[in-house]
């Protein structure tokens, strides 16, 4: 089926010359060089990258905060705030100790304890997280440089789990700020991070600022490598700008007016492409999983049976083609529910999303599911143009089977904010959303926190499976050997229960000015960048 019409860019000739849209001046030459200009894919709403799991709001954790440990591009964890560690007891007992002269932006030092409160607030909203506590007798700090983890048996992921890529990632923040209700958020940003967040200078839906933190302590070893090795602030200040329209972005992007946009659409590849002044790139060479999730709390998808239905209908290849472009290169349609090419990823059960798509049958599914004809909120974030996008795909993919779909369009801040909300459709809930995370994350059972079916202790859609959990717990303990049949078994469990739908996998170019360099491949972070 064809994607549908989304004429909402500008021609070429108006991209050009829009570069007077911008609200912000033009930096002098002597600040320019000393500023980063940065285009996020969206409006930075929400601060505390442990309660949502927004990429927008990971990535401005990865500006302010840091991690004990890091992974780095094979996914191998690397000591970032650790000094190292030691295992003992049969791997039952790990001490980190933390590398010295380590301080907030308050100017605190960061003790064991600080470490120790962060980790157990993450881990009870992260999957990853929730393993590692299910696993723990103690997290102690015995001193301010050590903390120590009692497990009940041995557990080799520890620094995976801690330095974990994809979102809601083990940020290390001030005990007084971690001993925040987990459900409720952190809003005075205070990390041990490369930079500092500007409060005073954040305005949602225009500007968000940071400095550098002349305090911060890089590792003196290792290799730059996705989030490992030494980070190194080489500008005094990066500055968020805001820029939802993408001819504005784009305009300002080919003037200088900003250095780097992160995810331009893929219909204005070729225009900036033509500038010699641009690069574009693809960092995160994961991919984007995008998917259809739905709230299994309330009817009519908290029914297994209606969430199956919709697996006849769903064209990955429409997606795809509407996110980014006819360039095959830079999408796939063959996704389930781990990413490809990695050992847990398999064709189990993917003839029921690349068989013949018969509409017909799918309304039949739908009736036999107890469909009636209610109301589907459906929600969109406008100001996100590939989230957006997906989503307008997904209204009309389930309207063409005859459901009564009402999308709701909405500014990016209170899209993040309304998933979260487990009130029912009618109280200010949703019933379906379409979204993408980090490819990384979908590696294993272990990170991806979508395939879970833990119910409201899940994130947004809160699905329940036993059989799904029973799954992943087998996981902890199944050898490298036997992890491509318990993936398939994973796959084969998911399209019966079908947390999620899968849509398809995306490569996002960003583009960004040529005098800049040492870009590191992964999420887009803002060290060992230079400027000529």
């Amino acid at each position: 089926m064809p994607a549908p019409s989304l004429n909402r860019r500008a021609s070429l000739g108006a991209l050009l010359g829009a570069a007077g849209a911008l609200a912000t001046p033009r930096l002098g030459h002597g600040q320019a060089a000393r500023s980063l200009r940065f285009v996020p894919q969206a409006d930075l709403t929400i601060l505390d990258p442990v309660w949502t799991p927004g990429i927008v709001t990971r990535n401005h954790g990865l500006m302010v905060f840091d991690t004990l440990y890091g992974v780095d591009t094979d996914l191998r964890p690397q000591p970032q705030m650790a000094a190292g560690h030691e295992v003992e007891d049969g791997g039952r007992r790990w001490t980190i100790t933390l590398r010295p002269g380590l301080r907030f932006h308050d100017g605190e030092p960061v003790r064991a304890r600080d470490a120790v409160a962060s980790i157990r607030r993450w881990g009870q909203r992260d999957t990853f997280g929730i393993a590692l506590m299910a696993m723990c007798d103690e997290i102690a700090a015995p001193d301010d440089a050590r903390l120590v983890f009692r497990l009940k048996r041995p557990f080799a992921m520890l620094p995976d789990a801690l330095g974990k890529p994809g979102t809601m990632n083990a940020f290390i923040m001030p005990e007084r700020l971690a001993l925040t209700d987990p459900g409720t958020q952190v809003t005075e940003m205070v990390g041990s991070g490369p930079y500092r967040f500007l409060a005073d200078e954040h305005v949602v839906g225009a500007r968000t600022a940071y400095r550098r933190f002349e305090g911060y302590l890089p590792r003196q070893s290792g290799t730059p490598s996705l989030l490992a090795g030494p980070k190194v602030a080489h500008f005094e200040r990066v500055e968020w700008v805001s820029l939802p329209d993408p001819a504005t972005a784009a305009a300002a992007l080919q003037q200088g007016e900003v250095d780097w946009w992160e995810q331009p659409p893929a219909d204005l590849a070729e225009a900036l492409r033509r500038n010699r002044n641009i690069r574009q790139e693809v960092l995160d060479t994961a991919g984007s999983p995008a998917f259809l999730r739905f709230n299994q709390l309330y009817p009519p998808f908290d029914r297994p049976a209606m969430r199956r239905a919709l697996l006849g209908t769903i064209s990955q290849a429409d997606f795809m083609q509407t996110v980014a472009g006819t360039d095959r290169a830079l999408w796939r349609d063959d996704l389930g529910y781990f990413l490809p090419g990695t050992p847990m990823a398999s064709d189990e059960g993917m003839s029921a999303l690349t068989g013949p798509r018969d509409l017909d049958a799918v309304k039949r599914a739908l009736a036999e599911a107890g469909y009636r004809g209610e109301r589907i909120i459906h929600l969109q974030p406008t100001d996100y143009p590939s989230v957006s996008a997906l989503n307008l795909v997904a209204a009309d993919v389930m309207r063409r089977c005859g459901m009564n779909v009402e999308l709701q369009a909405m500014d990016f801040g209170s899209f993040i904010r309304r998933i979260a909300n487990q009130e029912a459709p009618e109280r200010g809930g949703w019933n379906s959303v379409c979204v993408s995370t980090a490819g990384a994350s979908w590696v294993n059972p272990a990170a991806h926190n979508y395939l879970r079916g833990n119910g409201r202790r899940s994130i947004v859609g809160w699905p329940t499976s036993e059989r799904l959990e029973a799954l992943r717990d087998r996981w902890f303990d199944t050898p490298p050997e036997g992890q491509a049949a318990l993936g398939r078994e994973m796959q084969a469990a998911a399209f019966e229960d079908v947390p999620f739908i899968p849509v398809g996998l995306f490569h996002q170019n960003t583009a960004y000015r040529s005098d800049l360099s040492g870009m590191v491949k992964g999420a887009p972070v803002f060290w060992n960048i230079r400027r000529g």
